[in-house]
């Protein structure tokens, strides 16, 4: 083998080992899954139902079906990007109890009881899905399911809304942008650079349909909540944007004024709808 052609094939496998190396950073800087389930509903005293389901591409998925007023519309909330389920369990039962709403919370791809590996395509494949899951469960339409993304899953109720008519959206803390956040995050380090995934929530916005609440911790340390505010402005009419005093990013609903915003947003649509 001459010289250049050994000195290419080194090239492409360095190129390739680099490549490698930051999908694996990139992914652990993105995606934080657990696979044990160590609380379910029930041990907040809520029925509820295991449901396995396959994406598009054929990946099962987990997802916890908690049954609400049937004259109401069904939340489908996908969570942030730490842990799965079971960390969940006291905000449904906070909002089953007190708002008598039905719940579908998945877990990603490589979350919980769910199989495969996480990725931005992946995670809108899961979401598309669930609804799918939703729809043929209650027998309605899209138009009776409001998407309720935490953080993460902000982005990923923003991509279902894009592509679907949907009731409602309430996002919690919602980023612009992974890239955006490596550079709050990792500044001056070129860390955006090097990202394959956008999540990019603040340029699909505009492309929703439904109506609008945006939620977020006035001392939020992980999401700004300057970026809520920009997610909320490049978002189109009706819309809702609400802070919560003295919230963090991951109690917001343990805030009073938390599941009041939400129902007086839930009922807005009921009475519009």
């Amino acid at each position: 083998m001459k010289r250049w052609a050994r000195t290419a094939l080194l090239l492409l496998a360095v190129a390739g080992l680099i490549y490698a190396g930051v999908v694996f950073l990139e992914n652990r800087f993105i995606y934080f899954p657990a696979r044990a389930i160590t609380a379910t509903p029930a041990d907040s005293g809520l029925d509820f139902e295991d449901v396995y389901f396959s994406t598009g591409d054929d990946v099962r998925l987990h997802g916890w079906w908690i049954a609400g007023d049937a004259n109401r519309p069904t939340l489908l909330w996908f969570h942030g990007n730490g842990g799965n389920l079971s960390d969940r369990v006291e905000i449904f039962a906070k909002v089953h109890d007190e708002i008598g709403v039905g719940i579908f919370s998945i877990d990603y791809r490589g979350y919980g009881r769910s199989e495969g590996s996480p990725s931005e395509d992946g995670l809108y494949a899961d979401a598309a899905a669930a609804l799918e899951t939703v729809i043929a469960r209650t027998d309605t339409e899209s138009t009776d399911v409001v998407a309720v993304g935490q953080s993460l899953g902000s982005a990923v109720a923003v991509e279902l809304a894009t592509d679907h008519e949907l009731a409602g959206v309430v996002l919690e803390a919602p980023f612009t942008s992974v890239p955006d956040m490596a550079r709050h995050h990792y500044s001056p380090l070129p860390v955006a650079l090097l990202l394959r995934t956008g999540f990019d929530t603040k340029s699909k916005i505009g492309g929703i349909g439904a109506p609008l609440l945006v939620v977020h911790g006035q001392e939020d340390d992980i999401v700004p909540v300057d970026m809520g505010r920009e997610v909320y402005d490049a978002a189109p009419e009706p819309k809702v944007f609400e802070v919560i005093a003295g919230a963090g990013h991951n109690d917001i609903f343990l805030s009073e004024a938390y599941l009041g915003i939400l129902q007086a947003f839930l009922e807005d649509l009921e009475r519009s709808g």
